[in-house]
C-alpha cells in the first residue's frame, strides 16, 4: 500500500489539495469582504440571479461577488443621497415648509424619495 500525503500542491494551477477519503479536494477560500452588501446590493444580487445568471455565476465562482455588491451598494447610496438633496433644494422642500405645513412637507419628501429610488434602481441596480 502506497503512502499518500494528506496535502499536496499543484504548481500548474497554484492550488493546494487535501486528501478526503480516496479523493483530493481543492482547498479553496473566498476572500473576506468586511463592507456590508446593503439594500441596493441585495436587490442587485437578486436581479443578477434571476436575469443575468452568467454574470452572477462568474462573480460567485471568482470570489468577486461580495466586493462587487458592496461597491455597487456604496455607489447607489451616494447617488441616492445626492439626487435626493438636489431634488429637495430644487423643489423648495425646506425646514421652513416643514414648520409651516408638516403634512405637505412629508408628502413632498415621500414623493422625492420614491422618484429617487426609481432613478437609482433603473440606472444602477436593474441594468
Amino acid at each position: 500500500m502506497s503512502e499518500q500525503r494528506k496535502i499536496i500542491h499543484d504548481d500548474n494551477n497554484g492550488l493546494d489539495y487535501v486528501l478526503v477519503g480516496d479523493y483530493y479536494i481543492p482547498m479553496l477560500a473566498l476572500p473576506e469582504e468586511t463592507r456590508p452588501i446593503g439594500y441596493w446590493g441585495m436587490l442587485r444580487k437578486e436581479y443578477l440571479k434571476n436575469h443575468k445568471s452568467g454574470m452572477y455565476s462568474y462573480l460567485l465562482l471568482t470570489g468577486k461577488l461580495d466586493s462587487y455588491l458592496a461597491d455597487l451598494n456604496e455607489q447607489s447610496q451616494k447617488q441616492y443621497e445626492l439626487a435626493e438633496a438636489q431634488m429637495r433644494s430644487a423643489e423648495g422642500v425646506t425646514e421652513k415648509l416643514k414648520a409651516q405645513n408638516p403634512i405637505e412637507w412629508v408628502r413632498q419628501c415621500n414623493n422625492i424619495r420614491n422618484r429617487v429610488r426609481e432613478i437609482v434602481l433603473s440606472e444602477l441596480v436593474y441594468v
